[in-house]
């Protein structure tokens, strides 16, 4: 028995542009509001905008990860990523990773484990790393490997990558001993 097709019900989108636009935006815990034309990217917001460089503008296509931000805890290419799009979600860069001066943990472990060379990767990397260890604690080396597929490293510094984030998923796990007694 076939079933009847159901025409969806329309629903009125808002139309925002052709010219600028204003949005607001939550990054790294912060409010701001940004005047932005709808097609730019998320990226061109976050560096240009809001002074955010850590995401780095490199193949500006989507292919090697330079550009790694959270939303809403997912990893995201933020140059394929319409800011408008974003609006409302959590965006989390590498520059709201660090507390009170010291390091977060996961940048913590690529520094201890020299996990980087020319470090035009590393801020994509990190984040992605970040997204894997806040919804899989204690991955193994083919959760890391899987996790980092859409970060490329020309330098091809993967071997320390890789044990960086295993050796920050220990210092996170120790921490969180630490903070438990």
């Amino acid at each position: 028995m076939a079933t009847k097709a159901v025409r969806p019900k329309r629903v009125k989108i808002p139309v925002r542009g052709p010219g600028k636009t204003p949005i607001a935006l939550i990054v790294n815990g912060q409010a701001h509001e940004v005047l932005v034309e709808p097609r730019r990217t998320l990226l061109d917001v976050l560096r240009k905008d809001l002074g955010l460089t850590g995401a780095k503008k490199a193949c500006d296509e989507g292919t090697c990860g330079a550009c790694t931000v959270l939303l809403d805890g997912k990893p995201i290419y933020a140059c394929m990523a319409l800011a408008l799009e974003c609006e409302g979600g959590a965006i989390e860069t590498i520059e709201g990773l660090a507390r009170d001066g010291k390091l977060h943990p996961i940048q913590q472990a690529f520094i201890e484990e020299d996990a980087l060379q020319c470090g035009f990767c590393t801020p994509g990397q990190i984040m992605s790393v970040k997204a894997l260890l806040d919804s899989n604690p204690n991955p193994t080396l083919e959760d890391v490997k899987r996790a980092l597929s859409g970060n490329l490293c020309r330098c091809g510094a993967y071997p320390k990558i890789f044990k960086a984030a295993l050796r920050a998923a220990e210092l996170l796990e120790s921490l969180k001993a630490r903070n438990s007694h």
